[in-house]
């Protein structure tokens, strides 16, 4: 699975979205289910899903959907 298609998964779990929700596309606070708690239980998802640890700062930076990526590629990720 890609890179992109596993952490969609991620985001729609973590935030309780319906499938159809353009995830790619969100960005923080945006909607009602990504606030500051959305955003713990989704940083804490996606470090268990992808085995990484984020540093503070890139806690805070995450800001969508792309950052994540970014940030994942970061850590060498691929899958």
């Amino acid at each position: 699975m890609a890179l992109n298609d596993k952490l969609r998964d991620v985001f729609v779990e973590a935030l309780g979205l319906d499938a159809s929700v353009d995830v790619e596309n969100l960005k923080y606070r945006e909607i009602e289910e990504w606030d500051s708690v959305g955003h713990m239980a989704l940083v804490a998802a996606i470090e268990d899903e992808f085995d990484v640890e984020f540093a503070t700062d890139q806690v805070i930076d995450m800001s969508s959907f792309k950052v994540a990526v970014d940030m994942l590629e970061g850590f060498g990720v691929k899958a």
